[in-house]
């Protein structure tokens, strides 16, 4: 058996679902924006925020004041190491004009009386000893450099422990606008998801059903995952535990529905078929038999089998014949399919 409900009425059925997953889609959409904004209602935090002013301002002068010293002693170590190898130079073609000199003079003479001896030696004594005292300046600089190098170490360690201590601080208050933030966004959803629940329990069955389960989708999205990605790292327990909280309180609905049914469904079955009959949609009863279950309590029935006539488990007509060709049929349509013949009082109709 086929079901009653017309065909243009499943493809608008079939409509409605899309326009239902439609505005689910732009609530999702809107909701994304809106959750994904909502750190704009605090301010971004930075490390100079939580620096000691004093104890900052003095750190970074004394190193702007050291790291000056350094430059200023590279410069001088630069200027004298040129000093130096000029210093060099001269000393060793000194040496070499020396040394030739030597070699050319009259051997016969006495060198502890010889002038021009007297006065080279000077001489090159003279540019030793400006080599000397260029070295002595080097070593000077090597010595003032790593002076200025230690304490550089010292006002780091200093500096350092001072944003250490700053960077505490910042996480510390970072942590607790991570949870505002969690919160705030929390207080959006959560009753989103609340309202949808109510929503489903209330509205479902109203003829602006797309737009509740619309809703219901968009909210439980928003809820289990829009929110993931903004979740700290405790937020999994809230995500969590309000899904076993709303599973509990869903399947507790469920299960009190289900004992609500059966006991509706053992007094209507205790009741007279035609009175019965009167509280079953034609639609309802004929897409019923379509999946070869009783309209009455839905219990699977023997359709197939030509002397199957009323349901064995609550005793309601399934079928009848025809008074006027006498062709076997639904109890619960209103023509005959053979002759066309309206069907009559359906209580009176069943044999």
């Amino acid at each position: 058996m086929r079901s009653g409900s017309r065909l243009s009425e499943r493809w608008f059925t079939l409509a409605l679902w899309l326009v239902a997953l439609v505005f689910a889609w732009f609530l999702i959409g809107l909701g994304s924006l809106v959750v994904g904004d909502l750190p704009q209602v605090e301010h971004r935090y930075t490390l100079d925020q939580f620096l000691d002013t004093d104890q900052g301002t003095a750190s970074a002068e004394a190193l702007k004041q050291i790291r000056r010293e350094q430059d200023d002693n590279r410069r001088k170590v630069e200027q004298d190491q040129l000093a130096l190898e000029a210093a060099q130079s001269a000393s060793e073609g000194a040496r070499e004009t020396f040394a030739n000199w030597l070699k050319t003079r009259d051997a016969t003479q006495r060198v502890d009386q010889d002038p021009g001896l007297v006065a080279r030696t000077q001489q090159l004594d003279a540019l030793k000893a400006a080599e000397r005292s260029v070295e002595e300046r080097l070593a000077a600089l090597a010595r003032t450099g790593l002076d200025l190098s230690e304490r550089e170490a010292a006002q780091l360690r200093v500096d350092s422990d001072l944003r250490a201590a700053a960077q505490a601080r910042l996480d510390a208050a970072e942590r607790g606008q991570e949870l505002r933030v969690f919160g705030y966004r929390l207080a959006l959803t959560l009753p989103l998801l609340a309202l949808a629940g109510w929503l489903l329990l209330k509205r479902r069955r109203t003829r602006n059903w797309p737009f509740v389960w619309g809703f219901a989708f968009a909210a439980a999205f928003a809820f289990f995952v829009e929110l993931v990605p903004y979740m700290p790292s405790y937020g999994g327990y809230v995500q969590y535990g309000v899904g076993v909280i709303v599973t509990l309180v869903a399947g507790r609905a469920a299960i009190n529905a289900l004992h609500a049914y059966r006991a509706r469904q053992a007094v209507v079955e205790a009741r007279p078929d035609a009175e019965r009959r009167t509280e079953i949609a034609t639609d309802q009863a004929l897409a019923r038999l379509a999946k070869k279950a009783c309209p009455g309590c839905e219990r699977p029935i023997a359709l197939d089998d030509a002397s199957t006539n009323f349901c064995p488990h609550c005793g309601l007509g399934i079928f009848a014949h025809c008074p006027s060709c006498a062709q076997r049929k639904s109890t619960f349509e209103r023509f005959c399919r053979a002759c066309g013949t309206r069907s009559p009082d359906l209580a009176s109709a069943v044999t």
